[in-house]
């Protein structure tokens, strides 16, 4: 199991174009985030932080209970922390997504939501919420059709309104029912 360090440092490796976890030991991981995304910090090499540590644990929590592998669930906590840190600020692009009726949802972080449209129903954890809208992440690894010709792919980030999200937490959590009469 993958545990954080004060060793860990982020890095942009221009060469492949993407933000990099040098992790020691000759291990590096890449990040999904591509280069239009990333605030300006993140073109300087930067510590893992205490703060990077802590929202690393309240994700891997909250994605151990979503039966991916451990290198998967490991794989999908570092992709939250790197969007968490390093995304740009965006506006919602809640179009990609039906607006529910149900009960308004509001989210804190490390919370598993649903969105659904016309071509995908998929499940994503909220990595930093805002007043009416969050940032959050796929943690399916089916792709999520937005349209016909976009995507979400596993671990991707979009900000979207809270009024699109239904919660879905209790999807981690199935325990047998007993019925009792």
């Amino acid at each position: 199991m993958l545990k954080p360090s004060d060793t860990w440092n982020w890095y942009y490796d221009e060469q492949l174009r993407s933000l990099m976890l040098d992790l020691g030991q000759d291990m590096v991981f890449k990040t999904n985030l591509v280069k239009k995304t990333l605030v300006d910090c993140a073109f300087k090499h930067n510590e893992f932080t205490v703060d990077d540590a802590s929202s690393y644990q309240t994700f891997k929590e909250q994605i151990s209970g979503l039966g991916l592998t451990e290198p998967r669930q490991a794989e999908l906590a570092l992709y939250c922390v790197a969007a968490k840190r390093f995304h740009k600020p965006v506006q919602p692009k809640s179009w990609f997504f039906d607006q529910q009726n149900s009960a308004y949802c509001e989210p804190v972080e490390g919370d598993i939501v649903r969105l659904n449209n016309e071509y995908s129903l998929g499940y994503f954890i909220i990595l930093e919420v805002g007043d009416s809208s969050s940032l959050c992440a796929s943690v399916d690894l089916d792709e999520f059709n937005l349209s016909p010709s976009k995507v979400l792919k596993f671990g991707d980030s979009i900000k979207v309104m809270h009024d699109r999200m239904v919660c879905a937490n209790m999807i981690l959590h199935s325990a047998p029912i007993a019925l009792v009469g």
